[in-house]
């Protein structure tokens, strides 16, 4: 698993978080667009007056600093060498976005729940499945996530975690532009909506084996240091230079992924809070 501290102070500035405000904002904009009517009230009357799907799509990253304790539920490690999830070893305890999710579903549903609980259940769901389709949420290959490989795009350093948090997305066009264009796909595209968490987070895996890490240039090789002992540590692995053309694979499939997430947030609600 992930360790939060060394995250938290890796090349200095970048977070743990999948789409960055963005991302989330597109996928909450989507699902409410497929939201149907008696859901969509059943949504506001939840969140309260003054919230929106997409004004709280961020929430559960803002409260990060004081309840560390969440850390955890914003993702899964898959070992990208492993072929299919295994809750056993990827979420012994529970504490990934697979099992927060299925939890915060049976609160949201639970009569029983109060309103508080219910208000933080939905605020959850709405950002932690745009969290799991960002691929590197969903598989790890022994770089906490993409967090530990170094990479450089656009002349600027940062990590691969980062590229695909937001860097890629910010690139691809105006959020109104984006909203547009991922709305009228997502009208044929409602199939999308069909499955389980457990599926779709299958598929963030093999979405980061293909792309994300299958079609990432290598790093340029380093000599071996003349100065070097048998017990001195290894020299970090240079940084991956980005190009264009994993971008030109790379854009398609974040578009996809945040498509994906708003349709399968809707069909969540949809059937959660019918």
């Amino acid at each position: 698993m992930r360790n939060a501290g060394l995250i938290g102070l890796f090349l200095g500035c970048y977070p743990l978080l999948a789409w960055g405000p963005e991302g989330h904002i597109l996928v909450a904009h989507i699902a409410e667009t497929q939201l149907t009517p008696a859901v969509r009230a059943r949504v506001a009357e939840i969140l309260g007056p003054g919230k929106t799907m997409e004004s709280i799509s961020s929430w559960a990253d803002q409260i990060r600093g004081q309840r560390r304790e969440t850390g955890p539920w914003h993702y899964i490690d898959i070992p990208i060498d492993k072929p299919h999830l295994d809750m056993a070893r990827d979420c012994p305890k529970g504490e990934c976005v697979i099992a927060k999710i299925e939890q915060f579903a049976v609160v949201l549903k639970d009569p029983a729940s109060t309103a508080d609980q219910r208000r933080e259940a939905l605020m959850f769901i709405i950002h932690f499945v745009g969290d799991m389709h960002q691929p590197l949420h969903c598989s790890d290959n022994n770089d906490h996530g993409g967090n530990e490989t170094r990479v450089v795009f656009a002349n600027r350093p940062g990590n691969l975690h980062s590229l695909w948090d937001g860097r890629l997305l910010q690139g691809m066009g105006t959020e109104e532009a984006l909203f547009a264009k991922l709305e009228r796909e997502a009208e044929h595209h409602r199939k999308w909506g069909k499955g389980t968490v457990r599926k779709w987070a299958e598929e963030s895996h093999k979405a980061a084996q293909k792309v994300v890490y299958g079609k990432l240039p290598k790093a340029p090789k380093t000599l071996p240091s003349t100065t070097a002992t048998a017990s001195s540590a290894l020299p970090p692995a240079p940084p991956v230079t980005v190009d264009s053309a994993y971008e030109r694979k790379a854009d398609p499939l974040i578009a996809m992924q945040i498509e994906k997430a708003g349709l399968r947030l809707a069909s969540l609600l949809n059937a959660t809070l019918q």
